[in-house]
């Protein structure tokens, strides 16, 4: 891995931030899913209420990589990390990145103190699957994630009004 710094985002970085994004929206088949925007991200992560926290990965002057997360509650654990995405640039996979972030991810979470990390994957991603299995990472198939969107609860609510 040649000359990545890893550090926690800042504002300027955001626009990169959302390319990543859209990058692994396309990857995940996905890309007319995203509509937050650089605007968005930097309100939210930034400030005395902010909602996340990311990690990025940069070569020379750009951004190749990064991992987004966010706290966590568990009621049997207490504090946890979620990581929502951990995304490297195509043209940079393979190349330790990935493994690098992932790696400073869990170092931020063991010096949080959290008792868990957890994260999802799709489950046609095999070498993610793979490389979490080889981390000691436990993938857990018995558990389905449940999502609804905005039409859904307002559909929802509608009915239960």
């Amino acid at each position: 891995m040649n000359a990545v710094n890893l550090r926690f985002a800042e504002e300027r970085d955001m626009t990169s931030v959302m390319a990543l994004i859209q990058e692994l929206a396309d990857f995940e088949k996905e890309p007319h899913a995203v509509v937050i925007t650089a605007a968005d991200l930097i309100r939210d992560a930034f400030g005395d209420r902010s909602k996340f926290k990311c990690i990025v990965a940069e070569k020379g002057e750009s951004i190749i990589g990064m991992a987004l997360f966010y706290p966590r509650y568990s009621t049997w654990k207490g504090p946890t990390l979620h990581l929502e995405d951990l995304i490297v640039t195509q043209s940079e996979r393979g190349t330790g990145v990935g493994k690098a972030l992932y790696t400073a991810f869990i170092d931020y979470a063991a010096s949080q103190k959290v008792r868990r990390i957890e994260w999802v994957v799709l489950d046609w991603n095999t070498p993610a699957v793979n490389f979490y299995k080889k981390s000691g990472a436990n993938v857990l198939n018995d558990w389905c994630t449940v999502q609804m969107d905005e039409v859904a609860m307002q559909h929802y609510l509608a009915k239960e009004k």
